[in-house]
């Protein structure tokens, strides 16, 4: 275990990629030791709920660290989630991330679970053991009228049985500090993680800014018109964002640093180089 703790994301391989690439990857993140690697979700397909649990127990039993399956609402209802659970559980795996989902362009919604809270609520009914983590919006939910809003909805899914949350992106560490305030003023007080993304492209920080309603700080900014046609100049001042972020956040006492690995260790690895003396090893 980590003080604050320290813990990764991955994703299934692509459709059309060979399995073995998730290998790849987690033999790259090998000696990291994170807390928990977290394994991303798609739509809800049956394919979606195998890849997942199947990563998952690799994670957990291959490689001897623990897993946390996301899983999403929209698109599911109760069979296909007892589904998920069920795999979830039988591949090792009692922590579950509870997230809405995107909504998907001409796809008819479900209508069981039309919010996070919802799922949680059915997670805690029906696998009363397992841990549930959710998200949350340091900038507010792009949906929401106002973060003040955001956290309103965010204290139902905490009340609804939620005992671990993981932030959102974010480039701008001032905006996580002001929400967190706000989140344990509102009277959230489970463990809350920094979720870190790594700059690894200009294109890409921009769509995935304008997707999520983030905001991209005047200092990301210069770096992204200075080194944006330079990959690998923009990938090396990217790590060393990623690592002042989190030198900055272990600083003030955060609980957690969730790094978005995006399934690029050699990336994690160097950062988690610079990052890895401002975090104390404990036992348990």
């Amino acid at each position: 275990m980590h003080s604050p703790m320290f813990t990764l994301e991955v994703f299934p391989p692509k459709r059309n990629a060979p399995v073995g690439t998730i290998y790849d990857t987690l033999d790259g993140l090998e000696g990291l030791n994170p807390d928990f690697i977290s394994v991303t979700y798609g739509h809800g397909t049956h394919s979606d709920r195998t890849a997942t649990a199947r990563i998952a127990h690799t994670i957990s039993k291959e490689y001897g660290i623990p897993a946390v399956a996301h899983l999403t609402a929209l698109y599911s209802d109760k069979a296909k989630i007892d589904e998920a659970l069920d795999m979830f559980e039988e591949a090792g795996v009692s922590a579950v991330l509870a997230l809405r989902g995107d909504y998907i362009d001409g796809e008819q919604l479900v209508g069981e679970f039309n919010h996070a809270s919802d799922l949680v609520s059915y997670i805690r009914s029906v696998k009363p053991d397992f841990k549930v983590f959710g998200a949350c919006y340091p900038e507010g939910h792009y949906q929401a009228d106002s973060l003040d809003q955001d956290i309103e909805n965010l204290k139902i899914k905490v009340d609804a049985g939620v005992t671990h949350l993981i932030s959102q992106l974010f480039y701008d560490n001032e905006d996580f500090y002001r929400f967190l305030d706000k989140a344990r003023a509102a009277g959230i007080t489970v463990p809350i993680e920094a979720g870190i993304m790594p700059v690894r492209g200009a294109k890409s920080v921009r769509r995935m800014a304008e997707r999520n309603a983030s905001r991209i700080p005047d200092r990301l900014n210069t770096l992204l018109n200075k080194w944006g046609d330079d990959i690998q100049s923009l990938r090396a001042a990217g790590i060393l964002y990623a690592s002042e972020q989190i030198a900055d956040l272990v600083a003030h006492d955060v609980d957690g640093v969730h790094l978005y690995s995006m399934n690029h260790p050699a990336t994690t690895r160097r950062i988690w180089r610079n990052a890895e003396p401002l975090f104390r090893g404990t036992q348990g």
